[in-house]
Order: structure tokens, then C-alpha cells, then sequence
């Protein structure tokens, strides 16, 4: 990629994610892969993030946001806060975009305990800083929508998630052929999470196998594993489920490659970057419709409600008719092109070009946007 502007951009991003692609999921790829794709652009980023592992997280994220509040950044033309990063900041010189990935406050319904009270307070920090910032960007019409419903502002802008497609596609090239084998291979990717809703997939899994040869490999871990590995032995599963646990992106890749379809449960998402993963790799998807998920995948299968019955006949007839997985293939490789990382960087500029300090001027911009 080439420069888009024609002065300097310095943005600093704020977060106290984990930087890293197993414990920041979806939240960190897209963060990481916007400020790739931004410093294609022309933009310099630099990136604040906590320096040591304080547990638990939600005592992290506030020691993180106490320490940048002391912190100057008028050497910036604006900083960028994900999700709840940034709700301390007061007074800066430098305007602030809250950038936000996942509405808190929308996904601590599905938890329950002491899980619940973490997401409770840090939904209250995430409201705060939705209300202060200069500008608010979150990912899908619906998180806008919950944004406005528990934080009262109705004013976010959509920038949606990307992906590095020319990156995926390279992985995936590369990914060895599958071995031989009968049946049809379901792959779901995700954190075990409540909302994740993995127990929706099992029991569906448990009505299709006695129709026909299905297996389900699963990439991921979090909170849950132990409670689902003991829900799929329970259900007589052992022989047909795989659980892979973190996994590398080569190796993420070849699971995506070798599969025949994906599965998407989920019942909450702000987004859902494996939907993204799963249509650039060429695969029909099967998804719940709810939340975000319909925006992101509106030619999927989706199913309504939760009931396996259903998921399993929805699976069934894209496992059993070959022209609508041709559709399906054909329509999401061409829906990822429209999330690729170079066009949604350049939406991410000229969403917040109003606000940088001092602004970027609009025909220079847009001269540089048709390039």
C-alpha cells in the first residue's frame, strides 16, 4: 500500500487488551490489523498498553487507565481508546475517539457471579468513556444501537472490522492438504464464553450423527472448557468432537482450509472477526441470527432461536446440496473483499479526519482517498 496523506498523522492507540492473538481473540486481530493497515497508509501509530500482567483483568484495566491519565499526548493528533480504554483521560490537548469493539453492558447479561460483577463495573468505565470521548466508532449497526440503548449516546459511527485478506489467503495456500477422511467436517472458532453457546452446536451434532457421518473440531479455550468437554462426553461425543485448545494462525488456517463448514452459534457479537476468517477461506457458514451476526453474514445460513433441531437441519441441507454451498462460497469470498483491511482503514481516516487536531483537511483527503 501507498501513503493517502499528504501531512503527518500520529495516532496513539490505548489499550489494555492482551496483545497477543490467543488472549485478546478477535478484539486484538482487529486492532492489530488496523494499525497495519493505517500505517500502509501514511499514519504513525504507537500503541500504550499495560507493561506488567496485574490479575485480575478488571483490576488491570483500571490500573492501566489510572497510569495513561498522568500521561501527555499532545504530541498526537488524536488518541484512540478500545473499548473501555481511555474513560479517565480529561483535559488532554490531543482530541479522543472511543473505539468501541464490544458493548460491555451488552454482553454481561450471559454471565453470571463474579463474572457478571467484573463486566458490570467495567460497562460503568465503558459508559464513561463513550460520554466523554470527541467521537465514537464502534463496529455494526447493532453495537450502535446498544451503545445508544445502555450508554444514551446516539451518535456512534461504523467503521466495521477488517481483515489482512492478501495474509489469509497467503495461510491458507500454504495450510497442507487434508487427509483422507469420510463425512462432513464442522468447525466452530471462539473464547469459551457463556454467550459463545457451544452447547447449542453439541446437541445438534448429537441429531445429525445419527443421520450421517459429521465430526466437529473446535479452536479455542476460556472459562468454560472444562464445563464443555464434560457436556460433549456426557452426550456421547468423544468420537466425533475434537477440541484443538489455542492454536497458532498457521495452524488456525489449516483448520479453516480442511473444513467443510462453519458453525457459529454465538448469541452475542459486536462483530465476529471468524466470520471474516470463514468467507475469506471460502467456507458456507451456519450462524445464529442474532446480535451483529446477520449484518456480517446476511447471505449465511442463519438460524433462528436456539434449538438443535433446527441447527441440525440447517447444517444438513448445506451439507447436502452442492449448488447452495457454491452460492455461499461464491457470496462470502466476495463479501470479505469488502472488509479487506486496506479499504476499511481508509473509512476508519475519514470517520475520524473531523476530529484530529488539527484537522485533516477534506480535499486532501479525498485526493488521496482515490488514489
Amino acid at each position: 500500500m501507498t501513503a493517502i496523506i499528504d501531512k503527518p498523522v500520529r495516532l496513539c492507540f490505548l489499550t489494555s487488551t492482551p496483545l497477543n492473538f490467543i488472549q485478546g481473540s478477535g478484539t486484538y486481530s482487529g486492532i492489530v490489523t488496523l494499525a497495519e493497515a493505517l500505517r500502509g497508509l501514511g499514519v504513525t501509530i504507537e500503541t500504550r498498553s499495560p507493561v506488567t500482567a496485574v490479575q485480575p483483568y478488571t483490576l488491570r484495566r483500571y490500573l492501566f487507565n489510572r497510569s495513561i491519565a498522568r500521561q501527555d499526548f499532545s504530541n498526537f493528533d488524536a488518541t484512540v481508546g478500545f473499548d473501555l480504554d481511555g474513560f479517565l483521560l480529561r483535559n488532554q490537548k490531543a482530541p479522543h475517539v472511543a473505539c468501541i469493539k464490544g458493548v460491555i453492558a451488552d454482553e454481561l447479561r450471559f454471565e453470571a457471579g463474579l463474572s457478571r460483577a467484573s463486566l458490570r463495573l467495567q460497562a460503568a468505565w465503558e459508559k464513561r468513556h463513550v460520554s466523554s470521548a470527541s467521537l465514537v466508532i464502534t463496529t455494526s449497526r447493532y453495537s450502535a444501537g446498544r451503545i445508544q440503548r445502555h450508554y444514551g449516546r446516539a451518535d456512534s459511527k461504523v467503521v466495521p472490522e477488517l481483515i489482512n485478506l492478501a495474509e489469509w489467503l497467503r495461510l491458507f495456500a500454504q495450510a497442507p492438504p487434508r487427509a483422507a477422511q469420510a463425512g462432513i467436517r464442522l468447525l466452530t472458532v471462539c473464547r469459551f464464553y457463556p454467550r459463545k453457546n457451544l452447547p447449542l452446536l453439541f446437541r445438534s451434532l448429537s441429531i445429525l450423527r445419527r443421520r450421517g457421518r459429521y465430526e466437529l473440531r473446535i479452536v479455542g479455550d476460556g472459562p468454560n472448557d472444562r464445563q464443555w468437554r464434560a457436556l460433549s462426553v456426557k452426550l456421547g461425543l468423544q468420537d466425533c468432537v475434537t477440541f484443538l485448545g489455542d492454536v497458532s494462525r498457521e495452524q488456525l488456517a489449516a483448520e479453516y482450509a480442511h473444513a467443510d463448514i462453519f458453525c457459529f452459534p454465538s448469541l452475542q457479537e459486536g462483530f465476529g472477526i471468524v466470520l471474516l476468517e470463514a468467507m475469506a477461506a471460502g467456507k458456507p457458514i451456519a450462524a445464529n441470527d442474532a446480535s451483529a451476526i446477520p449484518e456480517v453474514v446476511p447471505h449465511a445460513s442463519l438460524v433462528q432461536g436456539n434449538d438443535p433441531e433446527a441447527w441440525a437441519a440447517a447444517i444438513e441441507k448445506i451439507a447436502s446440496d452442492p449448488a447452495l454451498r457454491s452460492q455461499m462460497i461464491r457470496l462470502g469470498q466476495a463479501r470479505a473483499a469488502v472488509f479487506d483491511s486496506a479499504r476499511v482503514a481508509r473509512v476508519f481516516l475519514e470517520t475520524i479526519r473531523p476530529v484530529l487536531n488539527p484537522p485533516l483537511r477534506g480535499a486532501e483527503f479525498a485526493s488521496a482517498a482515490a488514489q
